[in-house]
């Protein structure tokens, strides 16, 4: 088994408004749908009404980010699959409820977590 995040930017979700109940119930079959399967890990969204921070080591906390996440926004899903085909198969599933494209990388394997 192996972990993958399956992702979108927001900008790539371009959905009429009143499209959207639909895609929030199509969205949601799909995360019960992994979790039925013991494959949900974790998902959910930015929240980009709240900005970045950084902290450092020693705790000092300054806003802003690395500047090459400063777009990090969208939506997540973390899954436990046994193989990249089948993290294929899940996005696909997610980019048909969402009604956009999703990136698919895979985590480096580590047995601690």
């Amino acid at each position: 088994m192996g972990k993958y995040l399956i992702s979108f930017p927001s900008a790539a979700m371009v959905v009429p408004e009143e499209d959207m109940p639909a895609v929030v119930d199509a969205s949601h079959a799909v995360v019960q749908e992994a979790k039925d399967a013991g494959v949900w890990v974790f998902g959910g969204g930015i929240d980009e009404g709240i900005p970045p921070v950084m902290v450092d080591g020693d705790g000092s906390v300054h806003e802003g980010t690395y500047p090459q996440t400063s777009q990090l926004e969208g939506g997540y899903s973390v899954l436990d699959l046994p193989s990249h085909d089948a993290a294929l198969q899940w996005a696909a599933k997610i980019a048909a409820a969402c009604r956009c494209a999703q990136e698919v990388r895979a985590f480096h394997y580590d047995p601690a977590s």
